[in-house]
């Protein structure tokens, strides 16, 4: 569409003269060899469509293989963390069976001082979940929700970063340029857009997830949930969890926030110099690294609760119809603590993935200011 757009302009708009642009721009004279070597307007036009359709194939190309890099490295870790994130999605949900405790209690004001016991519930830990998922469901119940996830991984990254390019020129004229203020409100803007166009294929996948079948039974594949969720909630049904996702949007910017403070340490860290460079090089990459890690794993801390609500909102035929209202009820009935269930599956399958996301993206962005010098 660019190139059409690019093509018509081309030979519909006039070519300016040489005396004309002379008078406007002298550089003109020195610059436009076309011109001045007596070049037809139509030869000019030709060659200009030519250069205008090389840098559109060039663009093309490059952006094709960083969506099919973004795609590969998206497609093994949502292979390799679905486990843990099935597992996440089971301790965040309602329908969690408790396991009772007894601890013994000294009656105190009775003259003997006989002891009782008190029953207490306790949540089950990582491992139990994944215990009881492998003997009562099988091993493929640890990998439910892939597909959804598989779909949404490669578009909602693409929408992202679209939304923050775009975000980051617009607040670039507003604030100081590449300031923190501009990197908070670009990645907030571009999470808002992403969680609003990706809400279904997110919600469709919490439901595959929490899904408990008999081993040995026929689970509900991607279409046929989203066809259930139609069917019984219709349209709204496939947005219920989007007030939380944005509340989400709060771990974003905590995470960009301490890793851009973070990354602007580093930078005024001063290392030895060394007689190769490779060593200083491979020195920053590994603190831009764990600076990801920390950022990402404080953010996940502070904003956790979000991941909680809006796995209960997504329920089906539950109690919980909004998000004050279920943050409300889980910390009336459940306690405070209950806001922090799965979080050391969240933390395992997280930091990792986000370490290497951002490192990544700063070494492909160190490589192409190093190749444009």
């Amino acid at each position: 569409m660019f190139v059409g757009v690019g093509i018509t302009f081309v030979f519909t708009s006039p070519i300016p003269t040489h005396q004309g642009m002379a008078t406007v721009c002298p550089a003109w004279c020195q610059s436009c060899l076309f011109v001045q070597c007596g070049i037809t307007r139509a030869a000019f036009r030709l060659h200009f469509c030519a250069v205008l359709l090389h840098i559109c194939a060039t663009a093309f190309v490059a952006f094709c293989l960083l969506f099919v890099l973004c795609r590969c490295g998206g497609t093994v870790g949502a292979i390799f963390t679905c486990p843990l994130e099935v597992i996440k999605t089971r301790l965040q949900s309602s329908k969690l069976a408790f396991r009772t405790v007894y601890y013994p209690q000294v009656q105190l004001g009775t003259i003997s001082g006989e002891g009782m016991v008190r029953p207490t519930s306790v949540s089950p830990g990582l491992f139990s979940v994944l215990k009881s998922i492998l003997e009562k469901e099988g091993p493929r119940s640890l990998f439910r929700g892939l597909g959804p996830n598989l779909v949404g991984v490669a578009p909602s990254r693409a929408v992202y970063f679209a939304c923050y390019s775009k975000a980051k020129e617009q607040f670039n004229s507003m604030f100081v340029p590449n300031s923190n203020i501009v990197h908070i409100c670009s990645a907030g803007s571009a999470a808002f857009i992403t969680n609003s166009l990706m809400n279904p294929i997110w919600m469709v996948k919490t439901r595959m997830q929490l899904e408990r079948k008999v081993r040995g039974s026929k689970p509900m594949n991607a279409l046929q949930c989203a066809r259930y969720v139609y069917q019984t909630e219709g349209v709204r049904g496939f947005y219920r969890g989007l007030t939380a996702s944005y509340a989400g949007i709060s771990e974003t910017i905590i995470c960009f926030a301490i890793y851009e403070s973070l990354k602007k340490h580093l930078k005024e860290v001063q290392l030895p110099p060394s007689s190769n460079g490779t060593e200083r090089t491979s020195t920053s990459f590994f603190g831009l690294m764990v600076a990801a890690a920390v950022s990402k794993g404080c953010a996940s801390c502070i904003a956790y609760p979000h991941e909680v609500i809006r796995t209960r909102l997504r329920e089906e035929g539950t109690k919980y119809k909004a998000f004050l209202q279920t943050a409300r009820l889980v910390a009336r009935e459940e306690g405070y603590l209950a806001f922090y269930r799965g979080l050391f599956a969240q933390l395992i399958r997280q930091i990792p993935n986000t370490a290497i996301v951002l490192s990544t993206y700063e070494l492909i962005v160190y490589l192409l200011e190093d190749h444009t010098k």
